[in-house]
């Protein structure tokens, strides 16, 4: 041992035994972790900003954990292959279909980083112009890592404001006037959970001859204009809300779809079908851009895993749930929302913030004076419900899904009817 640390200073190694416990057998280890699991709370959840308590359908666990899946780590040999290589087909072909646009990758670590790499895709595209601007209305946390990304690849990144909720067009305008734009980077629907008319913004980005990328909930999608729609160059986002358990941060799902003309700016893998000598429909990878397989200088990431598994995650819950189901979760999602919001409204506590702009299945609340988010979020840990997420000292975010009920609804509503300044 001491020759296996010795190149460790003696002053860092530790000098005690570890203080490790007494080694169980599996049943104790079983009953062990019983107990820690019957301490925690299971909370009504309500909050959102990003990451959204939804439904996993029962049948998706054991699809997952079938062998013609998840052989293959990494499908270098295709003919050795084939399932992992078809479900990565298969989930690039779906979320080409949900996001209007012509190609997709499998994929990136989640929707945050996924953010970042399109902030850069914009600027190999651009070529000579190094700056980008991104919306306040993007989720704070996409923003600053978007931040370190720009700091350390020579990026401007600029803010473009927000007004009452939304981005400022008329500030974006005056910023694209300068010409040296790369690229545009908004949501859909924003940080506040509003739905923003981006109407004739892809025509005012693309004179300026800029790209518009979106940051979009990827749930949302099955009812929301698509960002090819919109006229977007790139959409991106996290896909966990597409049935992901929320699982104290991750595993999640970055999505990355764009045009065919970006394609080879895109990071990750392309997966294409085809036939072999037999006439048989087979899958290769048709693209893979990473510093895996080509000079490290030349490759448009450093990205070198492809969460397959979350990938392979989304194509099972997608296929199991079809257009219909991913259209009626999001209708009640939209539908406890919306009775919520009203109800909450009523109450002498709290009022939308922005009350004139359309929201889905997420909201913004402004507490009336004497009251704060963090006491609405504490009075409602008391009832066993997570309230929102606190935006400042007097808003609260607030997002509904298919996992509430009428019930939980109104239990939210009477806890905060008694609340006392």
């Amino acid at each position: 041992m001491e020759d296996l640390y010795s190149d460790v200073q003696a002053g860092l190694r530790l000098k005690a035994p570890y203080a490790l416990p007494q080694a169980m057998s599996e049943l104790e280890l079983r009953d062990f972790f019983a107990r820690l699991d019957g301490e925690n709370r299971s909370l009504k959840c309500f909050a959102g900003a990003g990451v959204y308590h939804h439904c996993t359908p029962a049948a998706l666990d054991s699809l997952l954990a079938r062998s013609e899946f998840l052989t293959a780590y990494t499908p270098y040999q295709p003919e050795v292959s084939q399932g992992t290589l078809q479900y990565i087909f298969e989930y690039q072909s779906m979320m080409c279909e949900l996001t209007g646009l012509e190609v997709s990758n499998a994929s990136l670590y989640d929707g945050t980083t996924a953010t970042a790499e399109a902030m850069l895709m914009c600027v190999a595209a651009a070529r000579r112009k190094k700056r980008v601007l991104i919306s306040a209305t993007v989720n704070p946390a996409v923003a600053q890592v978007c931040a370190t990304y720009a700091r350390w690849h020579g990026i401007a990144l600029e803010t473009v404001p927000e007004k009452d909720g939304v981005t400022c067009r008329e500030s974006l305008r005056e910023m694209l006037g300068s010409g040296d734009v790369a690229g545009v980077i908004v949501a859909q629907p924003n940080y506040y959970g509003i739905v923003e008319d981006h109407e004739g913004l892809a025509d005012e980005v693309h004179a300026a001859k800029s790209l518009l990328a979106m940051n979009c909930v990827a749930s949302t999608l099955g009812v929301l204009r698509s960002p090819g729609e919109w006229g977007a160059d790139i959409a991106m986002g996290d896909a966990q809300s597409l049935g992901m358990p929320m699982n104290y941060g991750g595993p999640y799902l970055g999505y990355m779809c764009t045009t065919r003309t970006l394609m080879r700016k895109m990071p990750g893998r392309i997966v294409g079908a085809t036939t072999d000598g037999n006439g048989q429909r087979v899958f290769v990878l048709t693209l893979q851009a990473r510093e895996q397989h080509i000079r490290r200088d030349k490759a448009t990431s450093n990205i070198c895993s492809n969460q397959g598994l979350m990938s392979l995650h989304c194509a099972v819950y997608l296929s199991l749930l079809g257009t219909k189901g991913l259209t009626e979760i999001n209708e009640v999602g939209c539908h406890n929302a919306h009775i919520l919001a009203a109800k909450l409204s009523a109450t002498d506590k709290m009022a939308l913030a922005y009350p004139d702009r359309p929201f889905l299945n997420e909201f913004m609340m402004r507490m009336a004076d004497g009251y704060t988010a963090c006491s609405v979020i504490k009075a409602g840990l008391a009832e066993g419900i997570l309230a929102g997420v606190e935006i400042a000292p007097d808003l609260l975010l607030v997002a509904c899904t298919e996992m509430q009920t009428a019930a939980d609804i109104e239990r939210y509503v009477s806890f905060v009817n008694k609340l006392k300044q």
